[in-house]
């Protein structure tokens, strides 16, 4: 590993000290302001918190325009269900292996500590020749793009933008998909759970899940749904009645665990966990790319209330009913997602049950039409269905100035060409460019693969090529 290797993964390393999950993003938020005020570098923050340190030209870049290097501070928290980690206070734990940096047992945080990490150790190189930097962190992009959406006209001076939240080396993103999110509440009556019952936990796990904008062509299996097409299997064998369910942590997370307890007769205890055995092996044969694929069947205790029967099958018909992965391929770009939707979360509070559900699209109509849809479901259901305002798509700007200039750049560097794309996730570019008249804008990034999931790992020798590309980029403009 090369020295500017290992100081932006030094950087990375001390990023991941601290605690940054979405929505908690205050003590980051403390570690940037401190760090620019040590090296004596303009900051401020705005109504939400997101910073931008302003880093000066460097001698003879003066009159170059300004470039705002930008990434978000928060990281999707995801762990593997026998991980004791504790995303308020513990650091997360960086394991080199080979090529690959990962964590223990939890996401990594590349998704987008790294673009932070990038920035400052490119801002504190004296061998870098550079325009006057902007460098702009958000808050909460994963679970809402909330940073973005609060930047105020004025915030940024520079009109040129390089997002570094794509994550597959050698592709210049200039396109992304618009989301919004779902909340389907179905009240939930129950009554005294049925005498002589024998308590059973299902477990659904092992699933490789990863982003539900990006991974959602994978084919990989969806723990929410795999529990309820279980559940829908048992129920056609025995009568039960729900007693809880719950999966899925995040509402750009394709589940990768879900559970339930329901009561069952005790003369068909058994036969529960014949059933769960014998669809293990289906699903196995479904979803071959899944193979930590695992269903369990175990006594539980005793619960004083179930749900009664009308619920318990309205329930699962309705998880049954939503949609979850590819609504439609993209009519312009060959093997893009156009339109998609996760069906991410299953949580029971206060006598209800919330799916949330996160639809994408490039296409803003097509966004609405696969709203309106899982909307019409949950109605039909009998759940009254919330939607958010969510975010608009970015539309690829192919004769960009910015674009043709990396292509050059990247070309003389690396002596290949790069890839141009479009992507089917949420990238802050699109509400920046509609905050931003005029705004230039691209995304990229070191590779990075499983974001958004505890197999979330980073190719370390791209890290050190991005850091050659960026600085070769800035001097470009001197």
């Amino acid at each position: 590993m090369d020295e500017k290797t290992k100081r932006v993964l030094a950087v990375f390393e001390e990023i991941n000290k601290v605690p940054r999950r979405s929505k908690q993003e205050e003590k980051i938020v403390r570690w940037l302001v401190d760090w620019a005020k040590k090296r004596d570098l303009a900051v401020k923050t705005d109504k939400v918190s997101n910073v931008l340190i302003t880093v000066p030209a460097s001698k003879g870049c003066e009159k170059a325009p300004t470039l705002v290097v930008q990434g978000h501070m928060d990281m999707v928290c995801e762990k593997t269900p026998d991980s004791p980690h504790d995303f308020t206070k513990d650091p997360i734990k960086c394991i080199i292996e080979g090529d690959w940096m990962h964590a223990d047992k939890t996401t990594l945080g590349a998704d987008n500590g790294i673009a932070i990490a990038l920035a400052l150790a490119i801002a504190e190189d004296p061998e870098a020749a550079h325009p006057k930097l902007e460098l702009l962190f958000t808050v909460d992009e994963e679970t809402g793009l909330t940073g973005a959406n609060a930047i105020e006209p004025g915030f940024l001076t520079g009109k040129v933008l390089l997002n570094v939240d794509s994550e597959d080396e050698g592709i210049f993103t200039v396109g992304c998909a618009g989301g919004r999110d779902t909340k389907s509440v179905l009240p939930l009556t129950y009554e005294k759970a049925p005498a002589g019952s024998a308590f059973v936990r299902i477990y659904v796990g092992g699933l490789l899940g990863g982003h539900s904008g990006v991974d959602i062509k994978e084919h990989r299996g969806n723990a929410n749904i795999i529990l309820a097409r279980l559940l829908a299997e048992l129920r056609g064998k025995m009568p039960f009645a729900l007693v809880t369910i719950k999966g899925g942590s995040a509402h750009n997370a394709i589940p990768r665990d879900a559970e339930a307890v329901i009561a069952v007769p005790e003369k068909s205890f058994e036969q529960v966990g014949g059933t769960v055995a014998a669809f293990e092996k289906v699903l196995k044969n479904e979803f071959p790319k899944d193979n930590g694929l695992k269903l369990t069947a175990l006594r539980d205790a005793a619960a004083p209330e179930a749900m009664d029967k009308k619920t318990t099958d309205a329930v699962i018909d309705l998880i049954l009913a939503l949609p979850h992965g590819i609504a439609a391929m993209s009519a312009e770009m060959e093997g893009l997602v156009e339109t998609s939707n996760n069906l991410a979360i299953l949580a029971v509070a206060d006598k209800k049950l919330t799916i949330t559900t996160s639809q994408r699209s490039s296409v803003m109509s097509r966004l609405d039409w696969l709203t309106l849809k899982v909307e019409t479901i949950a109605r039909r259901g009998g759940a009254t269905p919330h939607t958010g305002g969510g975010y608009p798509s970015w539309q690829p700007n192919i004769k960009s100035p910015l674009l043709a200039r990396c292509l050059k750049v990247y070309k003389e560097l690396f002596k290949v060409d790069a890839k141009v794309e479009a992507i089917h996730a949420g990238l802050e570019c699109g509400i920046i460019g509609a905050k931003y008249d005029g705004m230039d804008m691209i995304s990229f990034g070191p590779t990075v693969k499983n974001p958004h999931s505890p197999d979330e790992k980073m190719f370390v020798p791209s890290v050190g090529r991005y850091y050659d590309f960026m600085k070769a980029l800035f001097k470009s403009y001197c």
